[in-house]
């Protein structure tokens, strides 16, 4: 990002200035009904940008394009061809990085510094990664019997409903429309309500990159409208949503209607364990970082801390130091640490968690409070004496707060951390290998982090298993979400 980066007259802000309509078939048009929202600066609570209110009759004219493109120039043009197509818009991602950072911060709220280190050097690296699985993307000769030919071969499961949080829109977005390009689907999107506008601007990328009308649409609006009306329809072949649980176990049940496929990454209420044999001080490094990372609004976040009864105290007073020292202020400040969280709403939500912890009878040793008199500021809290019990322990908060729990040994540590209805992820600090792994192999989580947290790669299989969701993203894993296999036999004694 350039010193000299001008805010006040940047692409972002004259994107933004736009009337955001829908983008259907290749083309922006307004939502059928006429209806807007207003998208709002989670810092500041102003009005950034004017987004238009998608009903069910523009999610069947999007869904209706995406058929088209996939029975037509998508799915019969050449696999090595998609692919270019892919890295040419990632180049295009590259060309107007400082926008589409500037963008995605202002509207989500997030430290611009983050958003260029993490979010969207790593949305690049997911479009490039799965432009380059296009054309390798094969079956199997499985030699069945003499007189026959027998072979596999993956193909695409069809029209595809990409469902996409507001905690990490860009990042998590590309994770689900990567995959599902480079194996020959076409795409309706939904981006959150609270963060529209950075799928809106790289959909327009999208196209001039060459990618064909109908192949990409993208249709803003609230969940209970947009969303419904694509996990309900007959021509969608599959769903993938990240967000909570809840809405995860209404998509199964709206996915029953005709047998879609789905995905689903959810919750979290991660374990990040920490011995009393470990390097204190990076663990309590590590774990401020894994839980007031974008204002602990990640699926992944530790925001429990187990620590073993020697380190607890120690521990304590390091977690509560790194949390008063972060810089908290305005998010295109590169200065700035911790940003708002995203809307009033989830504000009150977290302050009420505060209040919970408290009235349980946890410690809250720093934080906790609403900061500014603007936007949705929240000073990262610490509570000391939690009890694996509390509800500040069990149920996911999305916010700056960390649960500090105390156990007295691996038996104990691992009862704790396998405790909740989540299984996500989990992190483990000891200088004791066999310790080490001896909790991974028993940990219910789809990720464990030894000695370090909270780090991703499109590289490795990502997600988990009950409140956590169904299925990975990632890695080939992705790709077996996007294609079904197909058994050819060919008669060979003619």
């Amino acid at each position: 990002m350039s010193a000299a980066y001008d805010f006040a007259h940047s692409p972002a802000t004259e994107f933004m200035s736009r009337p955001q309509h829908l983008l259907i078939d290749g083309r922006r048009v307004p939502a059928s009904s006429g209806r807007t929202f207003k998208s709002l600066n989670p810092a500041t609570g102003q009005v950034i940008a004017i987004v238009a209110e998608g009903n069910e009759a523009d999610v069947d004219h999007a869904v209706a394009a995406a058929r088209r493109a996939f029975e037509g120039p998508w799915r019969t043009m050449r696999a090595s061809e998609r692919g270019q197509i892919l890295l040419r818009w990632a180049d295009l991602l590259k060309a107007h990085a400082e926008e589409i950072i500037e963008l995605e911060s202002i509207d989500a709220g997030k430290p611009i510094a983050a958003t260029s280190r993490q979010d969207f050097p790593a949305a690049v690296d997911t479009l490039i990664y799965y432009a380059g699985w296009a054309d390798k993307i094969s079956g199997d000769v499985v030699p069945v019997r003499d007189d026959a030919l027998t072979y596999t071969v993956r193909e695409p499961v069809g029209v595809v409903a990409a469902i996409v949080p507001w905690n990490f829109p860009l990042m998590i977005g590309m994770w689900k429309l990567a995959p599902a390009l480079a194996c020959g689907c076409t795409i309706v999107m939904k981006p959150a309500e609270l963060t529209s506008l950075s799928a809106l601007r790289i959909a327009e990328l999208a196209l001039e990159a060459g990618l064909p009308a109908g192949v990409f649409n993208v249709v803003t609006g609230p969940g209970r409208v947009v969303g419904d009306a694509l996990v309900n329809h007959p021509d969608v072949d599959k769903v993938t949503f990240t967000g909570s649980p809840g809405v995860g176990r209404g998509i199964m049940k709206g996915a029953a209607s005709n047998f879609k496929r789905i995905s689903l990454e959810l919750g979290g209420k991660s374990a990040n364990v920490i011995f009393d044999d470990a390097d204190l001080e990076a663990a309590s490094k590590a774990a401020a970082s894994g839980i007031f990372f974008n204002a602990g609004q990640v699926c992944s976040a530790g925001s429990r801390v187990l620590v073993q009864e020697k380190a607890y105290d120690e521990v304590v007073e390091r977690l509560a130091a790194r949390a008063k020292s972060l810089r908290i202020g305005d998010p295109l400040d590169r200065k700035t640490v911790l940003g708002p969280v995203i809307s009033e709403k989830q504000m009150k939500s977290v302050l009420d968690y505060v209040d919970i912890g408290r009235k349980e009878g946890a410690t809250l040793v720093t934080g906790g409070e609403k900061v500014g008199d603007r936007g949705y500021f929240i000073s990262p809290a610490v509570f000391a004496n939690v009890a694996h019990e509390m509800r500040i322990s069990q149920e996911e908060i999305f916010g700056p707060v960390v649960s500090v729990i105390k156990f007295k040994d691996e038996a104990d540590a691992l009862r704790i951390a396998n405790g909740t209805a989540y299984s996500l992820a989990a992190g483990v600090w000891s200088r004791d290998i066999g310790k080490l792994q001896r909790f991974a192999k028993r940990a219910r989580a789809g990720t464990v982090w030894m000695n370090t947290y909270g780090y991703t790669d499109v590289r490795l299989p990502w997600g988990g298993e009950r409140d956590s969701g169904l299925g990975r993203e990632h890695g080939t894993a992705a790709l077996d979400n996007f294609t079904e296999p197909k058994a050819v036999w060919m008669n060979l004694a003619v």
